[in-house]
């Protein structure tokens, strides 16, 4: 599940995002950013990622993150893990480009943490920037390494954590 083959679901994913991207664009947001109190290891983590594709990804970011409206997930009671994660979007519902179609966004974590088992009707494919772990009910838990994906599909119970490093994965779903 780490690599990802041509032909596999996760490059499929991938595709139909980048595909609806090209073809049309949303209205940009005018809504103000909104930073998170873990906000302060986002730049620490991204100039760590690798390798240089996905340190062009990290530099994107690093230049959207002033834009960025960071916020907890939203079933989140603990002030504890509120604190410690965050989530932005980029492109879709809330994001710096409104749009239905698709959902680009970024979530941050604090060095070990464990996000909770969560599942949503559309896929999903994640790029890691920093090492962590995904987990969802079709496979044990995986990082991908500095070159593989993860692919949650649609419906699936699934999960991440951090290890002892901050964590950051941008996240694709077609809608």
């Amino acid at each position: 599940m780490a690599d990802a083959p041509e032909g596999s679901e996760e490059r499929g994913a991938a595709a139909l995002v980048f595909d609806r991207c090209r073809r049309r664009t949303g209205a940009v947001a005018a809504s103000a950013p909104v930073e998170s109190p873990v906000c302060g290891v986002l730049p620490g983590a991204l100039a760590v990622a690798q390798p240089a594709l996905r340190q062009a990804v990290a530099e994107a970011l690093a230049a959207l993150a002033p834009r960025l409206r960071w916020k907890p997930r939203a079933s989140a009671t603990d002030p504890a893990f509120r604190d410690a994660h965050a989530n932005a979007t980029v492109l879709g519902p809330g994001g710096i480009e409104e749009r239905e179609d698709v959902w680009i966004g970024v979530t941050l974590m604090a060095p070990n943490v464990d996000y909770p088992e969560h599942s949503h009707p559309p896929e999903e494919v994640y790029l890691a920037l920093t090492p962590g772990e995904w987990w969802n009910a079709r496979m044990d838990w995986t990082d991908p390494g500095p070159h593989g994906l993860i692919y949650n599909p649609p419906g699936i119970a699934h999960r991440m954590r951090s290890g002892e490093t901050p964590f950051v994965a941008v996240w694709l779903l077609p809608s």
